[in-house]
């Protein structure tokens, strides 16, 4: 079994679970430029409506459509508010899925450094057994090989 496998599985997990987090953020971000829109849209909508009903109560201003425009106005205030209490509680949203995507993005360059170790810990343990071995070899070598005596060129008694 690869010594290596088990860090391998970690870290496609560990990435699975960071691209999810990151769709969370892209969908809470999407979730908060929407509720934004909406909720510019109806302040949109309630300046014009203001304005054209300003202008109507210039010329006449009947007692029972004022109350009608106080009414809607009254409801339309409230949808703006629920609006943006909507927007703001996705921009929280988009805070909270950003601050969860830098996490498992720390967890995935955790797993990443561990593994390049655990690489260099490896090839550090291989290098001293290919060296151990080369110089036992190169000790066999030289225990096998008759040696000369100096100065006579004959082989030396053991």
């Amino acid at each position: 079994m690869n010594p290596l496998q088990p860090l391998m599985a970690l870290l496609a997990q560990t990435e699975r679970e960071r691209d999810e987090a990151w769709t969370q953020a892209q969908q809470a971000a999407q979730a908060h430029q929407t509720a934004d829109g909406q909720a510019e849209q109806l302040l949109i909508y309630r300046r014009e409506y203001e304005q054209r009903w300003s202008a109507q109560f210039r010329t006449e201003g009947r007692m029972e459509l004022v109350h009608c425009y106080q009414g809607f106005m009254d409801r339309l205030t409230l949808a703006v508010e629920q609006q943006q209490r909507v927007a703001e509680h996705a921009a929280v949203q988009v805070e909270r899925a950003r601050v969860a995507l830098c996490e498992h993005e720390v967890r995935v360059a955790s797993v990443r450094k561990l593994i390049e170790r655990r690489r260099q810990e490896l090839r550090l343990s291989a290098d001293r057994i290919e060296q151990k071995q080369t110089d036992e070899f190169g000790s066999r070598m030289a225990w096998a090989t008759p040696t000369l005596s100096p100065g006579l060129g004959l082989p030396r008694a053991a």
